[in-house]
């Protein structure tokens, strides 16, 4: 008599369920948008109402749609994943805007002679030129970062590698901080006290500017620097140390060159920060119509020195100008707020270029 086991046999269970197909986030987006719009119009609304209906609808619709498909932990996961593309639209559609208007607005003023002449003896008609505030910007923040970035380096070395711990490290932090949530203004006005103090209430000068613009460059660049030093991973430090390397030179071949990038990048950020600054140029670098290549003598005018005087005197509009004509000097205000962002860019792509040829080769 024999005895046959009986295996018991077990139902398979599936390793994927059933998916939205690929498609479904767009045909959403897509029947959101015409949903939106067609309501907007029955009903008169703006296009910033129509862009918050379109967005509710989106974020509502693909989740209940994904629920009767996917289950409950699909649906939480494109609820998520909407509210993040939503959130991502209202950050690119403002900046996509921005650049728009000041290209179309900015575009038809910027030509060879206005970029090469400046404003001395503009009268009536005459285009002039935002040479001079070109140039006037290149020194006044050349300079600041000239100041700036050694005092934020090294004081960021002191921080992380020489002064952990101690009283005086917890002060700077402390004073650091501080600096950082000053107004601008009140920048200007320390540097223009400093030097009347020191030359007479007449002066004015860019290197009063720069001396401005580095008190607001400092702190950003003290704390970008210290974070970048603090994702150095120790081991290369004791590394370094086991090898019989002093404690400088470890600093300066290890560690610096594998933060060099994001060091690059905060000083970038530091750039950025105040080279659209006018409050303290205003109060300490003063205006002029001409070319002043000497931050030691004599005012100096920067772009956003000049964007704000085109804006505030924008002079008349020409009596033969068709309806509708803005003041030349609104028109000028536009080319040079473009110049200035493209400065700002071209600054950003050196920055990548350079942080990329001296950064630690990997692999």
């Amino acid at each position: 008599m024999t005895t046959t086991e009986v295996t018991p046999t077990h139902a398979s269970l599936p390793l994927t369920g059933p998916r939205l197909p690929q498609w479904a986030p767009a045909l959403v987006g897509l029947l959101a948008v015409c949903a939106a719009g067609l309501l907007a119009m029955l009903l008169g609304w703006g296009i910033v109402a129509f862009a918050f209906l379109a967005a509710l609808l989106f974020v509502v619709a693909l989740p209940l749609w994904s629920v009767s498909v996917e289950g409950s932990r699909g649906a939480v996961d494109r609820l998520t994943t909407s509210l993040i593309w939503v959130a991502f639209a209202g950050a690119a559609i403002p900046l996509l805007w921005l650049i728009w208007t000041v290209l179309s607005k900015g575009l038809p003023a910027i030509n060879a002679a206005f970029l090469t002449y400046d404003m001395r003896n503009v009268v009536g008609d005459d285009q002039g030129g935002i040479y001079h505030a070109i140039m006037g910007t290149l020194i006044i923040t050349g300079i600041a970062a000239l100041i700036s970035v050694p005092i934020g380096l090294f004081c960021a070395i002191y921080l992380v590698e020489y002064g952990k711990g101690t009283r005086l490290a917890r002060w700077i932090t402390f004073l650091v901080d501080v600096m950082t949530g000053i107004p601008s203004i009140v920048a200007g006005l320390f540097a223009l006290a400093l030097f009347v103090l020191i030359f007479g209430p007449q002066i004015r000068f860019g290197f009063g500017g720069s001396v401005a613009l580095s008190l607001l460059m400092i702190p950003v660049v003290v704390r970008s620097t210290e974070e970048m030093l603090r994702l150095v991973p120790d081991d290369l430090r004791e590394a370094s140390y086991a090898l019989g390397v002093p404690k400088w030179r470890t600093i300066t071949k290890v560690v610096l060159p594998t933060s060099l990038g994001g060091i690059i990048t905060g000083v970038m950020l530091a750039v950025a920060r105040v080279i659209g600054e006018t409050a303290p140029l205003l109060v300490i670098a003063g205006k002029t119509d001409s070319v002043n290549l000497n931050p030691f003598s004599e005012r100096m005018t920067t772009l956003p020195v000049y964007i704000y005087y085109s804006v505030t005197q924008p002079g008349t509009v020409p009596f033969d100008a068709p309806p509708g004509a803005e003041a030349p000097g609104i028109e000028r205000a536009w080319g040079a707020a473009l110049v200035l962002i493209v400065i700002v860019m071209a600054l950003n792509l050196i920055a990548r270029l350079v942080g990329r040829i001296f950064a630690v080769k990997k692999g």
